[in-house]
């Protein structure tokens, strides 16, 4: 039986989870996968993460030099986050000719193809299955499950964090940020919770999915990101009113025009599947030109979750004796001949305050008329503050552009004022 010894760099929530697969697992994987895994090294700065766990002190490294130059160590996995010393270290154990598994997003997002340089003259494996929506197995789709597939569109709720506010906001009333103390407290928001909250946890998510949907390198500066910062009660209760549920999407699309990458808010129908997605749940929607639609969907995060996705690449890694790389040109940046669409298509919803009187609703539709903009459905409602009423839009599908030219014609003439601006995805 193949024995396989691994590192683990980190025990933090997901680094102790991934410890205590491989430990209580052990025995089931000689079995089932004819491998013996076994942790022979961990490298922690913390005491009591180590004596929790209770990892013998002979497996306990001081640096990463002590881990890489370990002939026992086959496998090294990252779950330290961040992109300074992790990338460091994980240099350093493809350097040594160590196969990586690693969770961290940002790390494959901003730097998988110096990573990859690095895995390929040394002959060693680059996996990262855990970078991207916690135990749902999408990497392993895209790579091993829908490879017959020209990959058209991909749509997918891919924060956890982003989709519990959302939910709660929409099923129990509560503004964002009542909603967001609630999940810091619980442990789903970090205490600076930026990067869930504008975007950019998705964003590099969708880089590194759309990449390999796609065969061609598209870099995190292409995507479109917004963020559910502005996103109000009124809004998501409008929405419900028409039919819609509100989430933080992630879109990808190969077209014609060329590859379209964004990250929004946006209204989706209470009928599709992705709508039905609530709490901290993920889910992916892929559509192929042989397969037609699949949807996968699970935990998107946790310690358990994302140990799974990280053990999974371990056993692949353990059982594979040649390593897979892109099936596109990894460089830092996109090649010269793919166009990206900035100027994308969509339909939006608006929530405008008006003055409530004669000739206003036909001076708006003069403004969307002058940009090709069809109204799909209104909305009026009288305010409480004399003389205004709200006044809710949902466009056809128009341009990017075409929208925003006419917010800000509205806007310069003084005859409405734009609350609210959402994207709605058919």
């Amino acid at each position: 039986m193949k024995k396989v010894g691994i590192a683990i760099l980190g025990l933090g929530v997901v680094g102790g989870g991934t410890y205590e697969i491989l430990r209580d697992h052990r025995e089931f994987y000689k079995k089932t996968q004819d491998v013996d895994l076994e942790v022979v090294s961990v490298l922690e700065l913390r005491r009591d993460r180590i004596e929790a766990l209770g990892i013998p002190e002979e497996n306990v490294a001081s640096n990463i030099a002590e881990v890489v130059s370990n002939p026992d160590v086959n496998i090294v996995v990252e779950v330290m986050g961040g992109v300074g010393k992790a990338r460091e270290f994980v240099l350093d154990a493809l350097n040594a000719g160590k196969t990586v598994v690693t969770s961290n997003k940002e790390l494959v997002c901003k730097y998988s193809h110096e990573l990859e340089r690095a895995a390929k003259r040394h002959n060693a494996g680059l996996y990262f299955e855990a970078s991207c929506v916690g135990g749902v197995p999408i990497i392993r789709t895209l790579l091993d499950g829908v490879q017959a597939n020209h990959i058209s569109s991909m749509m997918g709720i891919i924060n956890g964090t982003t989709n519990y506010i959302l939910t709660k906001m929409t099923n129990d009333g509560a503004s964002y940020l009542d909603v967001l103390k609630e999940a810091q407290s619980l442990g789903y928001a970090e205490a600076d919770p930026t990067a869930d909250v504008e975007g950019f946890d998705a964003a590099y998510k969708l880089s590194i999915l759309s990449s390999l949907a796609f065969h061609t390198k598209v870099p995190f500066s292409k995507i479109f990101r917004e963020g559910i910062t502005t996103v109000t009660q009124d809004d998501i209760a409008y929405g419900k009113e028409l039919g819609y549920c509100l989430k933080l999407l992630a879109i990808g699309k190969q077209t014609e025009e060329g590859i379209e990458v964004r990250v929004h808010p946006a209204f989706i129908k209470k009928e599709h599947p992705l709508a039905s997605v609530n709490d901290s749940f993920n889910a992916v929607y892929l559509t192929g030109d042989a397969v037609d639609d699949v949807m996968l969907y699970g935990r998107g995060a946790g310690a358990l979750p994302t140990g799974s996705a990280i053990v999974s690449d371990i056993i692949y890694a353990a059982t594979h004796s040649e390593n897979k790389y892109s099936t596109f040109k990894n460089n830092a940046t996109a090649e010269k001949d793919v166009k990206f669409v900035s100027n994308f298509k969509s339909a939006y919803y608006l929530r405008l305050t008006v003055n409530d009187e004669a000739g206003m609703l036909a001076k708006i539709a003069a403004v969307f008329g002058k940009q090709d903009i069809s109204i799909q459905e209104m909305v009026q409602k009288e305010n409480a503050q004399d003389g205004k009423a709200t006044l809710v839009l949902v466009t056809h599908a128009t341009r990017e552009l075409s929208l925003r030219s006419a917010v800000s014609k509205i806007a310069s003439l003084g005859i409405a004022t734009v609350d609210s601006v959402l994207r709605v995805v058919s």
